[in-house]
């Protein structure tokens, strides 16, 4: 198991190179070595792509020889647990999951009163977002954003379907925010931007189309692979078109991926012993599930994941995640404990976890992610100055 480099060598680093670089002080963790913020100061656009799903791994066996790879500057990790949620959240505000409490796509919020999908906002089960009950997402995720700190023009660069969620719209803060439909749309977006104007920007551009077929069909798949094709050249002939517009180009990821088999999915559903000694549903993410047990079920439920589950499963303390620095260094966020339950259970390689809800439809991703496994958990610095 990886676990993330936030001394110097994160995608909170990274954020920390920006910041520095966007004439803000940045107080929680240093700059990425790799990325001076003096290099940024200097330039007019500083532009951060942010990929879903482009391990470094995948990069380095798959995309060897293509244009993103030519400019790979380093290998750098991602937070904990490597996912969506909780390195997206890193991005919007320059904070580990420590500091910024939202730790795995369904997260026990006990202000709610529910287990939420967090990036929808709204409970598991489904429904309508919380902001339809009047649940304010800006104050209800409270950390700022980095947005409204950089001394620059701020853009965010979205898929339309996503731009106006309660999400975007609290940590986009301040950011002029910009929708797009396609790859192409996607790179004219921000090529626009650097392109047009006299002043300073910052551009955050994100990217989800490699993540959402690497869940369906595997990271390993033809799928993936003619899309990773079609997105590296247009990311060739993007940094053709911006040439001599003074702008430093940068490149990265959220976590990576590893492919798991149909059968090594466990599934509650055949663990009926296991699920009765829970509370509430499993969260987190199918890598790395938070257990809320019931009191009683304590010595139970730590016996049958030691024994039935020894094979494809470590069993740890949530308290022991944060005492050893998973999460990240420094004080933790108020609600941090109560979200990550009364243990972790941490999948080997190869291995995924997940229960349902009432109602919920079963859905088993080829592709996976949110382990410490190195495919999971590095993800590629790519850096371009124009």
């Amino acid at each position: 198991m990886v676990i993330p480099d936030y001394e110097h060598g994160s995608i909170v680093n990274l954020m920390s190179s920006v910041l520095e670089g966007l004439g803000v002080e940045a107080e929680l963790y240093a700059p990425l070595p790799q990325l001076e913020p003096s290099g940024l100061a200097a330039q007019k656009n500083t532009v951060l792509m942010v990929i879903d799903g482009l391990g470094y791994q995948f990069l380095t066996q798959r995309g060897a020889g293509g244009a993103l790879f030519r400019h790979l500057e380093a290998r750098i990790t991602s937070v904990f647990p490597p996912t969506t949620v909780c390195a997206i959240t890193t991005f919007m505000t320059g904070m580990a999951p420590r500091q910024h409490g939202l730790t795995g796509w369904f997260t026990y919020f006990r202000e709610l009163g529910s287990v939420t999908a967090v990036l929808p906002f709204k409970p598991r089960f489904g429904g309508a977002p919380f902001t339809e009950a009047g649940v304010d997402a800006e104050a209800f995720f409270g950390q700022g954003s980095v947005f409204d700190r950089v001394r620059a023009h701020s853009f965010a660069v979205l898929p339309k379907r996503i731009i106006d969620s309660a999400y975007s719209r609290a940590y986009c803060a301040s950011a002029e925010r910009r929708a797009y439909t396609s790859l192409e749309e996607y790179f004219r977006c921000v090529r626009e931007i650097v392109l047009n104007g006299a002043e300073r920007n910052y551009i955050y551009a994100y990217w989800p189309g490699l993540d959402k077929l690497a869940h369906i069909y595997g990271i390993g798949s033809a799928e993936v692979a003619a899309h990773f094709s079609e997105l590296d050249a247009a990311f060739a002939a993007f940094v053709a078109s911006i040439q001599g517009s003074d702008t430093r180009l940068i490149v990265t990821a959220d976590h990576g991926f590893i492919d798991v088999r149909p059968e090594n999915h466990i599934s509650l559903d055949d663990h009926p012993e296991l699920e009765n000694t829970l509370m509430l549903p499993l969260c987190g993410e199918p890598r790395t599930a938070y257990c809320y047990v019931r009191p009683e079920q304590t010595d139970r439920f730590e016996e049958y994941v030691q024994t039935k589950l020894e094979h494809c499963a470590t069993l740890m303390r949530s308290e022991e995640l944060i005492e050893g620095g998973y999460f990240g260094p420094g004080k933790s966020h108020p609600r941090l404990l109560e979200r990550i339950g009364h243990y972790a259970i941490l999948m080997h390689e190869g291995y995924a976890i997940g229960d349902r809800v009432l109602g919920e439809p079963r859905f088993v991703p080829v592709g996976v992610h949110g382990g410490l496994s190195d495919d999971e958990i590095y993800v590629p610095l790519i850096v371009v100055r124009t």
